[in-house]
C-alpha cells in the first residue's frame, strides 16, 4: 500500500490549522531511508487547549475521530478513520526526546504528496526506540542504525557542473 495519499492527507489537515506537529516512528525512519514498514503515522505535537482545538478540527477535516486508548495513563491522541485506514498517533510526550522543541529544531522538511513535512532526524528516532525499550522498537534498531551509518557516509549533494548562467560583462 502507498501511504503517501494518507499522510499528504493528514499534512494537508494539520497545515490548514496551523497545528505544528513532527513526524516519529517508523513512518518517520521509512522517510530518511530506512527499510520499515508501519501500519500508523505517529507525531509528537505541543499539548495545549489551543492546538488540542487545531487537532479536533482537523480530525473532523479527516472525517476522523479522536479516541484516547489509554487514557488516563497516557497523553495519546489517536485520530482514526476505518473507512480509509487512517490512524495517526499524536503525543507530546516520547521516550527519549526532551522537548518537542528540541525534536523540531533536528527535524529535517521533506516533501509528500506535494506537501511538506517536518520529520524527525533519524538520531532522535533511534534515541526515541532505544529509551522506550519496547521489544519491537529494539527490533527495529539494527535497521535503523544501519542506515543512520549509510546516510552518514554518502557524500553530500554536489551543484550539477556545466556552464554557468551568469553573463559575463563586458567584451569577450
Amino acid at each position: 500500500m502507498n501511504a503517501t495519499p494518507l499522510l499528504s492527507r493528514i499534512v494537508t489537515a494539520l497545515r490548514e490549522h496551523g497545528l505544528e506537529a513532527v513526524l516519529i516512528g517508523n513512518a518517520a525512519a521509512a522517510m530518511h531511508g530506512a527499510p520499515v514498514t508501519t501500519l500508523d503515522f505517529d507525531f509528537m505535537f505541543r499539548d495545549t487547549p489551543v492546538n488540542l482545538r487545531k487537532l479536533k478540527r482537523a480530525a473532523v477535516d479527516l472525517d476522523a475521530m479522536i479516541l484516547r486508548p489509554f487514557y488516563p495513563v497516557s497523553k495519546l491522541y489517536r485520530v482514526v478513520d476505518d473507512a480509509s485506514g487512517l490512524q495517526a498517533d499524536f503525543m507530546p510526550v516520547i521516550h527519549g526526546v526532551r522537548s518537542f522543541e528540541g525534536l523540531k529544531a533536528r527535524a529535517v522538511v521533506k516533501s509528500v504528496g506535494g506537501c511538506t513535512v517536518l520529520v524527525a532526524a533519524l538520531a532522535d528516532i533511534i534515541a526515541s526506540k532505544q529509551a522506550a525499550g519496547r521489544e519491537r522498537d529494539l527490533a527495529v534498531l539494527p535497521v535503523l542504525k544501519q542506515t543512520q551509518a549509510a546516510l552518514e557516509t554518502k557524500p553530500p549533494k554536489r551543484p550539477p557542473s556545466g556552464p554557468s548562467r551568469r553573463r559575463r560583462k563586458g567584451p569577450s
